[in-house]
């Protein structure tokens, strides 16, 4: 496995694969299950770094059939898929344990979310700097470098950093002018 950068824990068979094992990808995914002339094959899963995990049934290394569960527990459904439709746009965390009260948003399915770099964006495998293009993921190793369709999608779709804080703002001061040009400050104080 020199040759990928990955790592196998199992038997081989001339040299490749064989019987029940692991192999661990690079960008740290990992197959657990039956493995055959160096593919999966047979029963396996795939555990991702992020928490989620695709178990299905393998032949010669394409997915027969299977089933993809979040890392929140939610499992993907091929058809009748109703989550966050344009009827019902809750989280899948807001559809198990309720809605917060009026006026407290949830704003990802993790509660609370996690906190952006400035200037970075939340891109869903991980953060992303349009200053570098660089793509880290949330424990902050290198991802990958975004090409200008992922720049442009991820500017335009996904969450930024608070750019500034937010809370209460005084009223602009207006001034106008009086007689020999001597401004006065109008507001609440000036009555």
């Amino acid at each position: 496995m020199e040759v990928t950068g990955g790592r196998c824990c199992g038997g081989t068979v001339r040299g490749r694969m064989e019987g029940r094992g692991s192999y661990t990808l690079p960008t740290g995914t990992e197959y657990r299950g039956e493995l055959k002339d160096g593919l999966f094959h047979g029963e396996g899963v795939l555990l991702f770094p992020g928490g989620g995990r695709y178990q299905a049934v393998w032949h010669r290394g394409v997915p027969a059939e299977g089933k993809y569960t979040f890392a929140d527990g939610l499992e993907y459904e091929d058809e009748k898929w109703h989550y966050c439709d344009g009827y019902d746009r809750r989280f899948y965390t807001e559809i198990c344990s309720g809605l917060k009260p009026a006026g407290i948003s949830q704003l990802t399915n993790l509660d609370p979310p996690r906190k952006i770099p400035a200037g970075c964006y939340d891109c869903g495998d991980g953060f992303y700097n349009p200053e570098t293009r660089i793509v880290i993921d949330y424990k902050l190793r290198f991802l990958r470098n975004a090409d200008d369709d992922e720049h442009e999608w991820i500017i335009r779709t996904c969450r930024k950093a608070e750019d500034e804080k937010t809370g209460h703002k005084p009223k602009p001061r207006k001034w106008v002018l009086l007689d020999n040009n001597n401004p006065k400050q109008t507001g609440d104080e000036c009555k």
